[in-house]
């Protein structure tokens, strides 16, 4: 049942719709707001604004010079943003920068997550051509064996990554697969040092793989991005130059979308 025109306008909050025109005023011109700059923009007299932005001060979101006397904004206000981020998919969220990165490197891109001692792939942008390297979303993969599995390893706590690596016992696939304990756990340790992990041929021959974490406003990697492709795409000398720095680029940015603003 729709509701009136009149009706809406008597259950609206005049004060919390004003509340967010203040906030709506600041920009990245204007940073700073005097209450009479304020109010000549609502197009009230002064008294009227006054009380929302002592509210508003109060809670957090705004903040007064005391010499000025102007108000900005707090960090605070980027929690109503985050909130807002993170009822949205990471997928959804992740999709156009896979396709970025896949039409700049030429290789397929992917995001997944960490399920025990497996990766499951949640997001993809598909490579084309013959000598591509595609997943299905859903697909598992051994954790131990692929980069994007071991990015996320290297960031969990060692009581959770000791439970991780004795269930999967590091199976081998090539000769290239680390089945060591201790040499996987300084290799781990590495990984999360630098930032990122790359893999050469450990769980199918001639296929390389860069993969960098996606971490959350409370320092947890939640997932990973990565690039794979054959050795002829994915070569030592673009893997440092080009594909490296594109796939830590974007983790940031991916990063920065679920609150965290501190580089990788």
């Amino acid at each position: 049942m729709l509701m009136a025109k009149e009706e809406k306008e008597r259950y609206s909050a005049n004060s919390l719709v004003r509340g967010l025109e203040i906030l709506k005023l600041f920009s990245e011109e204007r940073p700073t707001l005097s209450l009479v700059e304020i109010a000549k923009e609502l197009d009230v007299s002064r008294t009227v604004p006054f009380r929302l932005l002592y509210t508003l001060q109060t809670l957090g979101y705004l903040y007064q010079d005391e010499h000025t006397k102007r108000y900005n904004l707090t960090p605070k206000v980027l929690e109503l943003g985050f909130a807002y981020l993170s009822t949205l998919k990471l997928p959804e969220i992740a999709q156009p920068y896979l396709e970025k990165l896949r039409d700049e490197t030429g290789a397929s891109c992917h995001l997944s997550i960490l399920d025990g001692h497996e990766v499951v792939y949640v997001g993809s942008a598909a490579a084309r051509g013959v000598s591509a390297v595609n997943v299905n979303i859903g697909l598992r993969l051994p954790a131990h064996a692929v980069a994007n599995g071991k990015v996320q390893l290297a960031y969990q706590p060692q009581e959770r990554l000791n439970q991780v690596l004795y269930g999967s016992n590091l199976t081998p696939f090539t000769e290239r697969t680390k089945t060591d304990f201790v040499d996987f756990q300084q290799e781990l340790a590495t990984i999360r040092e630098q930032g990122y992990a790359i893999t050469k041929g450990e769980l199918h021959h001639g296929i390389q793989s860069v993969a960098a974490p996606i971490i959350n406003r409370s320092g947890q990697v939640i997932a990973a991005i990565n690039l794979v492709a054959t050795d002829t795409i994915l070569h030592n000398e673009f893997i440092e130059k080009a594909a490296l720095p594109k796939v830590l680029e974007v983790s940031e940015i991916l990063s920065g979308f679920m609150g965290n603003h501190v580089k990788n």
